[in-house]
């Protein structure tokens, strides 16, 4: 009971929500404990294995059960993504103090500085921290309420499939809200819970993880920041950068000329992101671009 207290504390929308179980995982990671809140239909994972034993060094290095791609195997083909999405966020936002939480190795943040950027990583793990540092990324190791960051000081912050990482979004949307300037753009990929992948995937739906705490979707997301003060929104279904990139990317992965056929099923699955039916993206793939309120005279 304290535990499902504690879990309604850390609700960014409603700290009064009626937690019930929705789901035991059945996909990849099966046997998770899944609950919905009745009031804002803010998923989350209970109860949580231990965050902070998920992200050792085998996790960074792609070694563990639940892992993570190791980017400096792929890095130059990484790259044509990361400098597609710099230059959408340009479109927006030119120049200034650049971001990026949960930076790994900080291959990223070193795109942003080529385009201008002045940058900033924070990073959980020691090991993928110190490397980064050691290549010239400044990146503070430890969570961003560590960092303690000056008010309204960065233009950009991004988190890119880390938001469903965070164990108490409450105090973390306020944290980003602090730190970031009037009129700054927070951008967000993450999975969008609105999406009929994820609602007919049920339980088998792979972005169920042992280190996924909580499940958000583009309304639920828009209501939180929107009660934090941000006022504009641009929702992108799919990716925010274009097919060609996400293309030159898949390359990485290739070892045989036939692997080029799954040019097909990336392409497919691209534009089937823009589709909607009965108001709802058909896939779950999602970036959010959220802008702080500019402060008035």
């Amino acid at each position: 009971m304290n535990q499902i207290l504690s879990l309604s504390e850390e609700c960014p929308l409603n700290q009064t929500c009626d937690w019930v179980p929705l789901y035991t995982t059945t996909g990849k990671y099966s046997g998770l404990s899944i609950v919905e809140c009745k009031t804002c239909k803010l998923q989350a994972l209970f109860p949580r294995p231990n965050q902070k034993e998920l992200y050792s060094k085998d996790y960074y290095q792609g070694k563990a059960d639940y892992t993570y791609i190791d980017e400096r195997d792929h890095k130059k083909y990484f790259q044509y993504v990361w400098k597609a999405r710099i230059r959408n966020i340009k479109k927006f936002v030119g120049t200034g103090t650049f971001l990026d939480i949960g930076s790994s190795f900080g291959g990223f943040l070193e795109i942003a500085r080529e385009e201008g950027f002045s940058i900033q990583g924070v990073e959980i793990s020691a090991y993928a921290a110190s490397y980064a540092n050691d290549s010239g990324i400044p990146t503070f190791n430890g969570s961003l309420m560590e960092a303690n960051f000056p008010d309204n000081h960065f233009s950009v912050i991004t988190l890119v499939e880390v938001i469903e990482h965070i164990e108490n979004p409450k105090l973390f949307f306020k944290e980003l809200t602090r730190i970031l300037k009037p009129g700054g753009l927070l951008l967000l990929q993450t999975a969008n819970f609105d999406g009929w992948q994820a609602k007919l995937e049920g339980s088998n739906y792979h972005y169920y993880m042992p280190g996924h705490v909580f499940y958000y979707s583009d309304t639920i997301l828009k209501n939180i920041l929107t009660n934090f003060g941000f006022s504009r929104f641009v929702s992108y279904f799919g990716v925010d950068f274009p097919l060609y990139a996400k293309l030159k990317k898949s390359r990485g992965s290739f070892h045989h000329w036939k692997d080029y056929l799954n040019w097909f099923r990336i392409s497919y699955y691209h534009f089937k992101s823009k589709w909607k039916r009965n108001g709802f993206p058909i896939t779950s793939s999602y970036i959010l671009y959220a802008f702080k309120k500019q402060e008035t005279a």
